[in-house]
């Protein structure tokens, strides 16, 4: 059960991810630029707050410090164009801590992977599937975006491949966190690389959100 200081602070999470969603929606730059550096720093302070036994919470919150980063450099991305290289650069190292985080659990019980091992075969096809979708519209992106990939199907295959070491609930908040992590992405791919969509912007930022906010409610929810 989460305590008083988390549910506030959860609160003021939701209330500026529907700020910049809102804002994204009405195009308001003021509403979206006000709201988007804060949302990091929200799940870092429940983080913070989070009194419990299990281990490697530093990770997590070195993890959500890049994200921060890689926030404000897309945000200015149209100023600078390297600035959404930086920005990838940024989630790369994110998606790096959060895999050594799911690998460091350590458990008795068999790995869902090797349960269901086609689980496997799922998600590298879905990887190379977008990527040899998107391959023709790179341009000079190929090989990060080939490495960008391959790193956040690695990240969604560890949710899986722990899912069965956690407890339920945590298992599945890991598991919706890195699959919306996925999802996200992929339509930011598909919109900036191959054809910009209605809505782009606002499904990327919903289903942000929620990939940062289950990653984290599932270390609040883990039993040591």
């Amino acid at each position: 059960m989460q305590q008083p200081i988390q549910k506030k602070i959860t609160f003021a999470f939701l209330l500026l991810a529907l700020m910049d969603i809102t804002g994204i929606l009405i195009e308001s730059e003021r509403l979206h630029y006000l709201a988007k550096p804060l949302l990091i720093p929200a799940l870092l302070l429940l983080l913070y707050f989070t009194k419990s036994g299990v281990k490697g919470k530093l990770l997590l919150m070195t993890g959500l410090f890049f994200s921060w980063a890689g926030d404000l450099f897309l945000l200015f991305e149209s100023s600078r164009k390297l600035f959404f290289i930086f920005g990838l650069v940024c989630f790369l190292v994110t998606h790096i801590f959060y895999i050594t985080y799911f690998l460091k659990i350590r458990s008795g019980n068999i790995s869902l992977l090797k349960k269901y091992p086609i689980l496997v075969v799922v998600v590298v096809a879905y990887g190379v599937s977008l990527v040899w979708f998107l391959y023709p519209h790179l341009g000079d992106l190929k090989f990060p975006v080939m490495v960008y990939a391959a790193v956040i199907c690695s990240m969604l295959l560890c949710s899986l491949f722990i899912f069965l070491k956690v407890n339920r609930k945590a298992a599945i908040y890991f598991l919706l966190g890195a699959a919306s992590f996925v999802l996200s992405d992929s339509l930011l791919a598909i919109n900036k690389f191959y054809q910009p969509f209605a809505y782009a912007g606002v499904l990327i930022m919903l289903t942000y959100c929620a990939a940062q906010y289950f990653i984290v409610r599932g270390y609040i929810e883990q039993e040591p």
